[in-house]
């Protein structure tokens, strides 16, 4: 069993959302998604020997100067163990 992560890029599309009618629906047809949205961004990993760790850090707008960056989801997987869990 393995996990994948997967992430969008900083800024096509302009700017996303967070959750609108389409996220909704994606992740109720597909119950092993853990995290799904449409904001723009990219997903930062740590691995070490003990864990691999994913960080999805987005931006509100990409379309403004200085927006903040926010870390909106977290997953690690520990080595030996199947499955994403949050920290």
């Amino acid at each position: 069993m393995a996990t994948e992560f997967v992430g969008t890029s900083i800024s096509s599309g302009g700017d996303g959302v967070a959750v609108d009618d389409y996220v909704t629906a994606t992740l109720d047809q597909n119950p092993f998604v853990r995290f799904f949205n449409r904001e723009r961004g990219y997903v930062s990993c740590t691995v070490t020997p003990s864990e691999w760790r994913a960080d999805y850090q987005v931006v509100e707008k990409v379309t403004e100067r200085g927006a903040p960056l926010i870390t909106r989801a977290s997953f690690r997987v520990e080595d030996g163990q199947a499955g994403a869990e949050t920290p």
